[in-house]
């Protein structure tokens, strides 16, 4: 074996111009199938860190007044949904689109309203400073929670704590002293689009109900104890709030974030396959390269074939030796690919703020088909190599 690997390595360094040209069509291709498996395994990843802040068993339950203008989320909801066996837990939600201010810079925001304490259903991470709590909710605090982003934008660091931001309301201009800074979490679209995509800033959802004039809430985000029956409990609470006020079908949706996480992996799985293939096509073409290139390289050496099948090599020996030496063109191809594929993730990831794990597995799989490809494609050469007769092939000029 390391004779063959001797004479391999010889054999590629001879022409040094093409084997380079080769192994980088192969590193090509590797690195477009990297990047691609790897984007679509960061997506995947974001959608479950969002979703999963809400919890694995949750519903949202929203209401499209278009249906049925006397449909609404109310305390008087939020109190009946309480009581619905399944239910563990269920927090209202405010949401305004505002604008806030500190530092004398001005930028867009989402305020929510939300609940406080340990009954809140949305995981927050907390970098600086402390969450809302009940005393907050019940006393209609002038306070609020910002994520990262958003202090870094004004004030160009996480920590924050006892600042005051202006926040535009319906009331007019209020300020909300900063209690706490949270983690973006996995919001990968407001990492990339710092500058189009609004701030989060979290309030209490009494004081935003007060401040913004907002009788009733957006959603109500409930907790159910069996995620198993999240469906059932979606179907059980939407029909006792059309009973409760003789309300048109539709006009409520419960909707299941673990089956829309589902929904939004198959769809991700889908695109991921599709680019994939299209960027497994580049591979195909660089084992075609591999190919001519053994081609030729079994027409320069003809004389030596002659030369070795005299002095006693068989075909199984003159075989090995040309199938061996495009596995190794492929093997260095593919694992510069991966290298590079790897390094740009890495790069996007630190730009974009996203953590990023290599994904061995998917690492794997490129290796060991580009290798499959690369031996392959090399088999017909090494084939018309070990056809030669040694007569014919010492004759040839």
């Amino acid at each position: 074996m390391i004779d063959y690997l001797i004479h391999v390595f010889r054999n590629i360094s001879r022409k040094k111009v093409r084997s380079i040209l080769t192994i980088l069509s192969i590193g090509i291709g590797v690195a477009s199938v990297v990047l691609v498996g790897s984007i679509g395994n960061i997506g995947k990843d974001t959608i479950t860190q969002e979703i999963e802040s809400f919890g694995i068993g949750s519903l949202s339950v929203s209401v499209d007044t278009s249906k049925d203008s006397r449909a609404k989320l109310s305390e008087q909801q939020l109190s009946m949904i309480q009581t619905i066996p399944g239910v563990s837990d269920a927090n209202p939600i405010l949401m305004e689109y505002t604008q806030a201010s500190m530092c004398g810079l001005t930028g867009s925001c989402v305020a929510w309203g939300v609940e406080g304490g340990n009954e809140q259903i949305i995981s927050f991470s907390l970098l600086h400073g402390r969450l809302l709590d009940e005393e907050d909710v019940n006393a209609c605090a002038k306070v609020c929670v910002l994520d990262e982003n958003m202090a870094k934008a004004y004030y160009k660091r996480t920590n924050i704590v006892g600042k005051y931001v202006e926040i535009k309301l319906a009331s007019g201009t209020e300020a909300f002293e900063v209690i706490g800074v949270v983690a973006s979490g996995g919001n990968i679209m407001q990492n990339m689009l710092n500058n189009y995509i609004p701030h989060f800033v979290y309030l209490p959802y009494t004081t935003l109900s007060t401040m913004a004039g907002k009788e009733n809430f957006d959603q109500i985000a409930v907790q159910v104890e069996d995620s198993d029956k999240v469906d059932q409990v979606g179907e059980k609470i939407i029909e006792s709030l059309q009973s409760q006020g003789n309300i048109y079908a539709e006009a409520y949706r419960a909707e299941n974030l673990f089956a829309q996480k589902q929904k939004l992996h198959r769809i991700l799985d889908i695109v991921t396959g599709i680019l994939s293939a299209v960027a497994a096509i580049s591979l195909v073409v660089a084992g075609l390269g591999i190919m001519t290139i053994m081609l030729v390289s079994v027409n320069e050496r003809t004389r030596e074939i002659g030369i070795k099948k005299a002095l006693g090599a068989n075909k199984g020996k003159i075989m090995a030796e040309f199938v061996l030496e495009s596995c190794i063109l492929s093997l260095l191809g593919s694992g510069g690919g991966i290298l590079v594929g790897e390094a740009v993730i890495q790069v996007g990831g630190f730009l974009f703020g996203v953590e990023v794990t290599p994904q061995i597995d998917l690492l794997l799989l490129v290796t060991i088909v580009t290798v499959i490809l690369g031996v392959a494609f090399g088999v017909y050469p090494a084939l018309q190599a070990a056809k030669l007769a040694p007569v014919d092939a010492l004759r040839f000029e």
